[in-house]
């Protein structure tokens, strides 16, 4: 075959005039290639390093008076301009190597004849170079030392501010015009997925911290039928009572609020709040207290305990009366109420050191009182508080769960088990359950202790 018919005439070896003159062709080249690499991976290192800074780290480097230190601060003033700028830098140092890269490999492609198996292959290591030593390599690194890595890069992170200011305030624009445009969409978790991810945390979470993000995650879940405190645990005073008697009652209450009703429970007035009393307190029984009850809170018994913590909020009140479908008083929910369900019980100087309601006798054995709420038992005995939701049904107290357990009203001495506890009624009449034994069995045990 004629050489001359050949479109693009075959370029001699460099090795047809040694090795050195192969060397002298494309070492610039790979040096080229190294020296963007190097400058990509600081990139993405000082990318990871300042994103990945602590609030406290922060608030230190703003009140430092190192010279790098504040150089980080005021970079992260603007932490959007900031990571457009890197993130431009970044891009436009691969876009450069893959150019590079791709001249080598077409001049490379007219000196052989198996142009396809080279291209795949500069391809192949390119991409591998580039995704290992330009973005997981360094980020790997300046996650764990995030503040030594900053400081070093924060004077390549400044140029690249300076020098891709245009571009990054373009960028910053745009997504803010998007952002505002598209509708957020947010992660669809469900409550026992929560709850899951919460017994998956490792050492570095305690059993108090965990019981408290549990109760986080539950609290949506709650109504103010779960959390209020019973018609018969509630305190109330009625509004014919004089002065004198008055004051011996809230003595003898040791409450700051204290509902105030006419005849019965079902009908009250309002909320008498005791410092109201406090400038009138060497009154005599002519006083007329009534005048300082202030309005109540009614609320339905199925309202959402988190809704009801926003209505305090704006209200400024700390109780609320919760009442059924027809209007008669089912309980009372307090601020504290719903602060324990995700902190546990709050005690104050007046409380009792023993809980009320509950003692333990050992380890697995608990004597409840009948009204104590399920989710305080369900606190209590360590598990969660749906333990029982299959079986308790509109019941919100022990009692009720045993009244739904028996389909009867237990006598003293009758027991059950249900969901690995025995539950063995110790006091009854024939109204209520009054104490109620609750015996934790060993497979229960070893199941709390595999969550912790």
């Amino acid at each position: 075959m004629d050489p001359s018919s050949d479109p693009l005439p075959r370029q001699v070896l460099p090795a047809e005039h040694g090795w050195s003159t192969y060397f002298d062709l494309y070492a610039p080249y790979a040096a080229l290639i190294l020296l963007l690499l190097v400058l990509a991976g600081l990139v993405s290192a000082s990318e990871a390093a300042f994103f990945s800074l602590s609030p406290d780290d922060r608030a230190r480097c703003r009140n430092s008076s190192q010279p790098g230190d504040t150089r980080i601060a005021t970079l992260l003033d603007r932490p959007k301009r900031l990571l457009a700028s890197l993130v431009i830098f970044n891009n436009l140092l691969n876009i450069a190597i893959v150019v590079i890269v791709t001249y080598l490999t077409w001049k490379l492609s007219r000196t052989y004849q198996s142009s396809g198996w080279i291209l795949a292959g500069v391809t192949l290591l390119i991409t591998l170079a580039i995704v290992l030593f330009g973005e997981i390599v360094p980020k790997v690194y300046a996650s764990q030392n995030n503040m030594a890595v900053a400081r070093r890069t924060a004077p390549l992170a400044q140029l690249g501010l300076i020098v891709f200011r245009p571009l990054a305030m373009l960028l910053v624009n745009l997504s803010n015009q998007v952002d505002k445009r598209i509708e957020r969409r947010g992660y669809k978790l469900s409550v026992e997925e929560l709850s899951q991810a919460v017994d998956l945390t490792g050492d570095g979470a305690t059993v108090e911290e965990k019981e408290i993000l549990k109760g986080i995650v539950n609290f949506s879940n709650l109504t103010a039928r779960q959390v209020m405190r019973a018609r018969l645990d509630i305190s109330a005073i009625e509004n014919d009572l004089t002065f004198s008697e008055l004051m011996n009652q809230i003595n003898a209450s040791g409450y700051s609020r204290v509902p105030v009703f006419k005849e019965s429970l079902d009908q009250i007035d309002g909320i008498l709040y005791i410092k109201d009393l406090l400038p009138h307190i060497h009154e005599n029984d002519t006083f007329q207290w009534q005048s300082l009850v202030r309005p109540a809170f009614f609320i339905p018994e199925n309202k959402k305990v988190d809704d009801l913590l926003q209505d305090f909020q704006k209200r400024r009140v700390h109780m609320a009366i919760v009442v059924d479908e027809y209007g008669g008083t089912r309980g009372l929910v307090t601020l504290e109420d719903i602060i324990e369900e995700i902190f546990g019980d709050i005690n104050d100087e007046f409380d009792e050191e023993v809980p009320v309601g509950y003692h333990r006798e050992d380890e697995r054995t608990v004597v409840f009182e009948g009204k104590m709420p399920i989710t305080d038992v369900c606190r209590v005995l360590n598990v969660e508080a749906t333990t029982f939701e299959s079986v308790q049904g509109d019941s919100e107290s022990l009692g009720g769960l045993l009244l739904e357990l028996f389909s009867r009203l237990p006598k003293s001495g009758d027991e059950t088990t249900y969901a690995g506890f025995t539950f063995q009624v110790v006091s009854a009449d024939d109204k209520r359950i009054n104490e109620v034994r609750v015996i934790k069995n060993d497979s229960v045990e070893e199941e709390v202790e595999n969550n912790l």
